[in-house]
């Protein structure tokens, strides 16, 4: 009898061809990949440098960024009586309440900040947004927008109702750049209130003008 021809020969080499088989499958087979899932960061929100050298959160609707108030007065203007001042804020220039019927109040906001600030068309769709609305391409500003010339001012002025009819919210805003900065005017509350405030608004805008240059 020969040796490979030994039962035990034959079963010891049976054996190791079965576990060398059993380690090219395993080595064949591929890597299980686990796939972790990481919480998407929060935007951090940046604060608003203003001209005092104080900061302030961005207000609401205002790009998170950097952003400086214009300095000085500017501009003044003569709000009706019956539109109570509120106190200002270091983002505010002029802040008051528009009563209504039955309790109902708007709130009127003037800030100003340096340079373009985006650009009317940014400007524009900044505010739609605030109400819901989609933003308008270049091609369509015109028609979405009034302009009005007075006292050396040129103001683009919008109306824009809500989008949520469910809330009920209108918005009057006008923008006018002067002297290398661009003043904003938005009058938000409740659309009847603000719809009926809209002539009120308007001649509003006509009593805006540049200061008086101080005397030395």
């Amino acid at each position: 009898m020969t040796t490979e021809s030994h039962p035990h020969f034959r079963g010891r080499v049976g054996g190791a061809a079965f576990l060398l088989l059993a380690l090219l499958l395993a080595g064949c087979q591929k890597t299980e990949v686990t796939s972790v899932r990481v919480p998407k960061e929060k935007d951090v929100e940046l604060p608003v440098t203003v001209a005092a050298g104080a900061t302030a959160t961005a207000p609401a609707g205002m790009a998170a960024t950097p952003v400086a108030a214009a300095a000085g007065s500017g501009l003044t203007w003569s709000a009706p009586a019956g539109w109570p001042a509120k106190p200002l804020s270091t983002m505010r220039k002029g802040s008051y309440t528009v009563p209504g019927a039955a309790g109902a109040e708007a709130d009127l906001s003037i800030t100003a900040f340096p340079g373009a600030v985006g650009g009317e068309l940014a400007n524009v769709n900044r505010w739609r947004g605030q109400v819901g609305l989609p933003p308008v391409a270049e091609g369509e500003l015109e028609a979405a927008v009034a302009r009005v010339a007075q006292n050396g001012l040129a103001f683009t002025v919008v109306d824009l109702a809500g989008a949520d009819t469910a809330r009920g919210q209108r918005m009057l805003g006008a923008m006018a750049p002067f002297e290398g900065s661009v003043w904003f005017f938005k009058l938000t509350g409740p659309d009847a209130l603000v719809a009926a405030t809209k002539p009120a608004f308007l001649e509003f805008l006509k009593t805006v003008k540049a200061a008086a240059p101080a005397h030395p």
